[in-house]
Order: structure tokens, then sequence, then C-alpha cells
């Protein structure tokens, strides 16, 4: 007894200098920042030389930065609904651009578990899942989105133009002045750039305030852009694609190509900016310690690889994602470190509700990357399902597995089926089809295998 005595008044004075001297919220603040068709190499830390991005490249340097972040479907509102949910598509139930969550689904979302957990929420920018009319806007305490896919220029009042990525920017700014004291928060924040202005016929609309950005850059053209590789593929890809329909207006001629990149990556820069604005507002409100800040793509995107533009497929191009962790709360050693496992957008929503401190659900498929973070020797997942389930007259929907050394998919509308099979470990450019090569047809057996018991899996 006088030991439990002892012990307890111990854990008293303890937690009373604790109450008394620590003025931070016990849980972290987190910000989710998402850009919208950003693919893993345009940031500069990344290795690319063409791309100027200072910001994410100081988060990454006091973070870490995954080299391997997938999208388990390359395609905006399927992917954020995965985003969300921490779910496959096939389970979460969102194919198109109508869809909304079911309730029951909605409520083990990673922002509605958080503010059951007495997280202040608050969501700004693309929220991309279902209609305008099924919005949840009524269940977050700060709600800046738009519709669709929104307008890059708009007009204050006294009729200035004003960039979309500013306004978003604003409005993060104001969420993070009006948060009180005490209360841990959660904002999400999804970006429109560096998503094109579709129907535009200049396509990039970035802020013309960085004009300056790349002004003289003449970026190289992709070894695969050789219309070579396009017509390798056979005629009903190649008939009435989507890819290759955009591909024309962005990047057909090179001085399409050049003016595109220009204003690809000026976009890139504009949320770049608003990344530094709102580090600096934390720094000011003492709140920089406690918060951690997530950066992440929505999808990949192709800059003319295989004569396509836009996502959809398999290709690394399409899938593969800028994904930066930054905690302000651990040491020094564990700062600017690059992790090469394999991880999905699938995983954002458990690693939130982990840094949160609240139990990940049943529901989730994903899992917590906190686990690897900084044990790289910890067993994790070697490949992942791929599903492209949205049906469109331009887009053939396709099924897959991705590796760390191969990619296999098949094509659900051919009738006889159509394969891809890249040996991505030798052919990381993803050259060679080898999918009808007899050579490799043990290969493709054991993938198919695999494919199937993750699919079975994954319902």
């Amino acid at each position: 007894m006088k030991l439990k005595i002892t012990l307890f008044a111990i854990a008293a004075v303890v937690f009373s200098n604790i109450s008394c001297t620590d003025k931070q919220p016990v849980k972290p603040n987190i910000i989710f920042l998402l850009t919208d068709d950003q693919r893993w190499d345009a940031m500069g830390c990344m290795g690319s030389p063409d791309i100027h991005t200072p910001e994410m490249d100081k988060l990454a340097g006091e973070g870490v930065k995954f080299s391997h972040a997938y999208v388990t479907t390359p395609i905006c509102a399927i992917s954020r609904a995965s985003i969300l949910s921490g779910q496959y598509a096939r389970r979460h139930g969102i194919r198109d651009f109508k869809t909304h969550f079911s309730d029951s689904t909605y409520q083990f979302t990673y922002p509605m578990q958080l503010k059951k957990a007495g997280y202040r929420i608050g969501f700004i920018g693309k929220y991309g899942v279902g209609n305008e009319k099924d919005f949840p806007k009524g269940q977050y305490d700060y709600w800046g989105c738009f519709p669709g896919q929104g307008q890059y220029w708009h007009k204050d009042s006294l009729g200035n133009n004003l960039h979309l990525t500013r306004i978003l920017g604003d409005r993060a700014l104001e969420f993070l002045k009006e948060s009180p004291e005490g209360q841990p928060f959660c904002l999400s924040v999804s970006f429109k750039a560096p998503h094109s202005q579709d129907g535009d016929p200049n396509q990039f609309l970035f802020d013309s305030t960085y004009i300056d950005q790349y002004r003289n850059k003449i970026f190289p053209m992709p070894e695969t852009s050789d219309s070579a590789y396009w017509y390798a593929f056979p005629a009903f890809f190649r008939n009435n694609n989507e890819a290759r329909i955009r591909w024309g207006i962005r990047f057909s001629t090179p001085e399409k190509y050049q003016h595109s990149l220009r204003g690809y990556y000026r976009l890139i820069y504009g949320v770049d900016v608003q990344i530094g604005r709102i580090r600096k507002l934390l720094k000011e409100t003492g709140r920089e310690k406690n918060t951690i800040i997530m950066l992440m793509g929505d999808n990949g995107f192709y800059l003319a690889e295989h004569g396509m533009a836009g996502k959809w497929y398999i290709h690394e191009e399409s899938i593969r994602i800028p994904f930066i962790i930054y905690d302000p709360r651990v040491p020094k050693e564990q700062k600017g470190l690059t992790n090469n496992r394999m991880v999905l957008n699938i995983d954002v929503a458990p690693t939130i509700l982990d840094y949160a401190g609240i139990s990940i659900p049943e529901t989730m498929q994903g899992e917590s990357v906190r686990n690897i973070l900084y044990q790289e020797s910890t067993p994790w997942r070697s490949d992942f399902l791929f599903e492209h389930p949205f049906k469109y007259k331009t887009l053939p929907r396709s099924e897959g597995l991705v590796t760390e050394e191969w990619k296999y998919v098949r094509y659900l509308d051919r009738k006889p089926g159509y394969e891809w099979m890249y040996h991505t470990g030798v052919d990381p450019k993803e050259k060679q089809n080898l999918a009808e090569d007899k050579k490799y047809a043990n290969v493709k057996a054991r993938l198919k295998k695999r494919f199937e018991e993750l699919a079975r899996q994954y319902r």
C-alpha cells in the first residue's frame, strides 16, 4: 500500500508540472496538404534539376520523404475517397465523380474520427468526392471548398484578379488564426494545382506573379515520348483514348510541350509559396513545435511519356506520387531521411489517426506508416493491388498488381483480354510489354495468382 501511495504522489507531481509548464495540447495538430496531378519527381528534393520547390524541399529536409509512394487508383475522385477512408475503391464504393460515401462509411473517415476525439477539423479546396449537394460541410468546423474542378481565377470585391491557390492559402491562414489554443486541430487543404484548367486553351493557368519562373528554361523531352512508344499499343487502346486526346492539346509540338511544362511547374511553385506562408504563421503563433505536416499528390501525371497526358494507367508517371511527413517533435537524427518502402494513399487515414492517438478502425485497409518511418527493417508490404474502375468511353478500365520488380495489368472491357506486364526492376521506363512473351509465362502466372489473392483480400 505504501508503494502505491508513493507512486501516485510522484505521478501527481509530474502531471501537475506538465499541466503548468506545457501550453501545447497533448495531442498534435495535423495539417494534410494534397496537390492535384503532382507526380513524384516534380519536387527539387526528389532530384529534379528542372523544378524550384524550396518550401517542399525544406519540409523534406526537416522530415521524411518517401521515394516510392503510390496511389491505388490514378484518378482524382476515387483516390481522394481512398485517402479519406483508408480503403480501396472496391470497398468504399466510389467509382465516379457523382457518388458520395454512405453515411456509415463516412463516419469512419479520418476527419470524422478526429472530430469524435475532440479535434477541430477544417477542409479547404477541392473536396472532389460526390456532387456539391452531398458535401458534408455542416460536419466541419471550417469549410472552404469549391464544387467540381473549380476555376483558377477569381475577382475580389474591388475587382482585382486573385489566383485560386492564393485564395486557398488565405483560407488556411484564416482557419489557423481562428483555432483556439488548447484544442488540437486537423486541417486538410486540397489544392487544385497543378491540375489543368480543362477546356481552356492555355490549360495550366498559373499565377502571373510567377511568370519569371522558368522563363528561359528549356525542358528536355522524355525518352518515351517518341511516337514509337505510343504506336506500340494496340489499335483498340489508341482509338479515342483520352490520354492521347489531351496529349494533342498539351504536348504534340515542341512549343506546346515547353509552354505546358512551364505552366505546370509554375502552378506547383504557387503551392510551394503557400506552404511557406502556412509554416510562417505556425511559427508566429507558437504552434510549429506541435504541428505535423503531411504533403501528398492525389495521383501522378504523364508529361508526354508513352505519348500520353493525364493519368489513369499503371505506368510510374501515372501512379507514383510525392509524399512527405514532417514531425517537429522527433530528434535531429530522424530528420531529412529518405524512406524507400512502398507506401500508398490508403495509408494516409490510418497514419493520421495513429499520430492523433486514435484507434484505427477495422474498416481501413491501409497501414500507419509510423510503423516504418524510422525503422527500415520492420516488415512491410512489397506489392499492392492496382484498380481503375472508372467507366468512361475514352478510358478503358483496368486492374492489376504492382510489386517492387514487376507490374501486371489486365483491361476489363476488352474481349479477348489485353494485358501489360513490365519488368520494372530492369526496365524502369516500362518500354517493353512482356505479357505475351512465352519466356515469362511462369512470371505472369505468378503475378496473376498474387493479384487474385489481393483482390479477394481487399473486398
